[in-house]
C-alpha cells in the first residue's frame, strides 16, 4: 500500500504572519494569499495533473498545532487516508480529533513519537489551483 506520497505543506508559527509573508514575497519571491504560498508541480505518474505544496505561516497564538507543543507542523500527502488510518491504528497510533473532508481533500492528524502533530492529507488538488497556475 502506498502511504506518504509527498510533502503537502509546511506550517509554522510567527509573530506577524502578514509581515512575514511580505518579507518572503519581497526578498524571496514567494507570492501568497491569506493562507500562504503554493509551490506548483506536476504529478510524476500523470504529468498532466497539477499538484501543490503549501507554505503557511500561522500566528503564534494559533491552536491548530495542538496538542503538540512545537511551533511547526508538516503536512504529508497520502494515497488512501482511510486505509492508512486503519493501518496506523493497528500499530497503536491514535488519530487526533476527527477526519475532516473538504472539496480539496481529506485531512486527519496523528502525533509522532516526539509529540509533533502531523497532518495527513489525501489531496484533491484541482480546487486549490487557479487556472493561471
Amino acid at each position: 500500500m502506498k502511504k506518504v506520497t509527498g510533502l503537502g505543506g509546511i506550517f509554522y508559527k510567527v509573530e506577524d504572519p502578514e509581515e512575514h509573508k511580505k518579507w518572503y514575497r519581497e526578498n524571496l519571491g514567494i507570492e501568497s494569499d491569506q493562507y500562504g504560498g503554493k509551490f506548483i508541480w506536476r504529478d510524476e505518474e500523470d504529468p498532466s495533473k497539477k499538484c501543490h505544496t503549501a507554505w503557511s505561516p500561522f500566528p503564534k497564538s494559533s491552536r491548530y498545532f495542538d496538542p503538540s507543543k512545537q511551533d511547526f507542523m508538516i503536512n504529508y500527502r497520502v494515497h488512501d487516508l482511510d486505509a492508512l488510518l486503519k493501518e496506523l491504528e493497528k500499530s497503536g497510533i491514535k488519530q487526533e480529533g476527527k477526519m475532516e473532508e473538504y472539496e480539496y481533500g481529506k485531512f486527519a492528524w496523528i502525533l509522532d513519537p516526539d509529540g509533533i502533530k502531523i497532518e495527513l492529507w489525501e489531496p484533491v488538488d484541482g480546487p486549490l489551483l487557479d487556472e493561471n497556475s
